[in-house]
């Protein structure tokens, strides 16, 4: 189900090479649908669409923060690093937040809550730092426990990809980073919001696919393909760096075909079993806290990725996509040469050579019922044991979406801000409050002692309906 007249703009995107087209006659030559993902089935390809507007990213800031921000009762305040959330340990009321700015400690007071939306990494690590979570973790670092919430920091999920299905083709169509990126690519996007430079990294199309391991009797893949006209050897060494590449791999693996036409099948996977955690460093606020990922640590994990390579494989051997001289690249992984080629051991070594976070991390301030020890926000996402405290944010997911996870997150915020009836505690009805909202880095200035944020009209465009946000959390 798609709106208009919200703030959050989707557009498809302005450039895309001739690649694009053949990738969804490729799906329907294997039987798929085109049809709108974000609609009522699921299985199938199409077009990416972004939140987008003018060629640029459309982000929750240029969304929701610009419109409002010339408001008097609303105040921003950049570079600004959060060290905790003020708590009253006797009554075990948040009163406000201490945050550093300019090199000075400072605080700021909340006139009825606090609205923690700091994402899933510094959201548990506020709350630890601040009193609650896991009290032998606090007590080993000599924070002052406020709530003994087990669950902070836990259940940490995030999508995965193999990067390294890579497949060459014979025709300068690809989005080659050294081609394609000159003066007048740069003029044609500052100018016109168009080109090549507005493409993200060179994505046109995505597709949900069942694997053997999908229940075959319901429209829940799982599986996404992010198709890009672009490669680790075409998009220079920023990608490969950001992938967090070695530079001995690539250069083994890669250097022969650096800059040479090529496309690449990532296959994501939507609901992995395998989950993390997150613990602070020490009490030090400004120390990052530890991040234990553990991708891959469930076997299912593997061999549901090992079969999206395989589907990857045979999507590219379409006619569709012949015609343009596909084939996959095929030099062995350092670490994989003593399985042959194509086997099922051979994908699940390179599999675990390149893996590539999706930047999906959730879950680490779970929502769930007072019964679960894990649960670390109620139904209204209030901190248990906490009063005027509440997390907004993709950490409270109880499970990972089986989607990109950015408009399902903007959709939490949403359903807590678009029906302000008064005095209500349900989900999505806590109107008539004035919030204190961290955004990362992002705090009220201290001279201020109340915010006020309404959120009005706000875009559904990618959520198809309340039930099915609670179909993707697995509820």
């Amino acid at each position: 189900m798609h709106f208009t007249g919200g703030y959050l703009t989707v557009q498809d995107s302005p450039f895309n090479t001739p690649l694009g087209p053949a990738y969804l006659q490729a799906a329907q030559e294997l039987g798929y649908n085109i049809l709108d993902i974000n609609g009522e089935q699921q299985t199938g390809f199409t077009f990416c669409q972004y939140t987008m507007r003018k060629g640029t990213r459309c982000s929750a800031a240029k969304a929701f923060i610009r419109p409002i921000k010339n408001r008097k009762k609303f105040h921003l305040s950049l570079w600004t690093n959060v060290t905790r959330i003020l708590i009253n340990p006797r009554t075990k009321k948040a009163y406000g937040v201490e945050f550093i700015r300019n090199s000075r400690v400072e605080t700021v007071f909340a006139k009825k809550e606090v609205i923690l939306s700091a994402g899933a990494i510094n959201t548990p690590q506020l709350l630890m730092l601040s009193g609650i979570g896991a009290r032998d973790h606090l007590e080993e670092l000599g924070i002052p426990v406020i709530q003994d919430l087990p669950g902070v920091g836990q259940n940490l999920q995030d999508h995965i990809g193999f990067g390294g299905a890579i497949f060459l083709i014979d025709k300068e169509i690809s989005v080659v980073s050294k081609r394609m990126i000159d003066l007048n690519v740069i003029l044609k996007y500052a100018i016109n919001e168009d080109g090549p430079l507005t493409s993200s990294n060179g994505l046109e199309v995505i597709g949900f696919v069942s694997t053997k391991y999908a229940n075959q009797s319901d429209d829940w893949p799982d599986i996404e393909f992010m198709i890009t006209s672009s490669a680790i050897n075409t998009a220079g060494e920023q990608l490969v760096h950001a992938v967090g590449l070695r530079d001995d791999f690539y250069n083994e693996v890669y250097s022969a075909i650096t800059n040479q036409d090529s496309f690449t099948i990532i296959p994501m996977i939507l609901r992995p079993k395998s989950q993390g955690y997150i613990k602070l460093k020490s009490k030090n606020p400004l120390d990052y806290p530890l991040i234990y990922h553990n991708y891959l640590t469930n076997p299912d994990d593997v061999k549901v990725l090992r079969e999206g390579v395989k589907a990857a494989i045979a999507f590219a051997e379409t006619n569709s996509l012949k015609k343009f001289g596909t084939r996959l690249y095929t030099k062995p992984f350092p670490n994989c040469k003593h399985h042959p080629m194509f086997t099922d051991e051979y994908w699940e070594c390179a599999i675990r050579q390149f893996t590539m976070t999706i930047y999906h991390i959730s879950c680490t301030a779970k929502m769930g019922p007072r019964s679960d020890p894990m649960a670390v926000v109620d139904p209204s996402l209030k901190v248990y044991g906490v009063k005027g405290l509440r997390v907004i944010d993709a950490s409270i997911m109880p499970a990972i979406v089986s989607s990109n996870i950015n408009a399902p997150t903007i959709h939490i915020m949403s359903i807590h801000y678009d029906n302000p009836v008064k005095g209500t505690d349900e989900l999505g009805m806590i109107g008539d409050v004035n919030l204190l909202v961290f955004l990362n880095l992002i705090l009220p200035q201290s001279k201020y002692t109340e915010v006020e944020i309404f959120f009005t009209h706000v875009l559904r465009q990618q959520i198809y309906k309340h039930q099915v946000l609670l179909k993707a959390f697995n509820v």
